[in-house]
């Protein structure tokens, strides 16, 4: 039986010195999400991903790690929510708020 995804971060990686677009930086780390299979949306200043504690933080790792070998300085930017016995609150939060939005 699998664990709850019971976490959600969120979280940007990227180097400080470029000359220019984040774009290809992102582009590596997102990859490596999407490659992890956990449910996960891209936004204009980060990433929030879902599942339990120990998948996301091993991907941030392996986000971390695929920068390492090429930047000498990166900025990794992170703050995740913990929630017992819940799942699914990549959408569901934001649904909620939409909801109340209707109100």
């Amino acid at each position: 039986m699998s664990k709850p995804k019971e976490v959600i971060a969120n979280f940007s990686i990227f180097p400080l010195k470029p000359a220019g677009s984040m774009a290809p930086f992102v582009a590596k780390a997102e990859k490596i999400i999407e490659d992890s299979g956990l449910a996960s949306q891209l936004g204009p200043m980060g990433t929030d991903i879902e599942g339990t504690w120990d998948e996301v933080m091993q991907v941030i790792d392996k986000c971390f790690k695929a920068l390492e070998p090429i930047e000498d300085r990166i900025m990794v930017n992170f703050k995740a929510d913990f929630r017992r016995g819940r799942e699914g609150r990549l959408t569901s939060k934001v649904e909620s708020v939409r909801k109340a939005m209707e109100q």
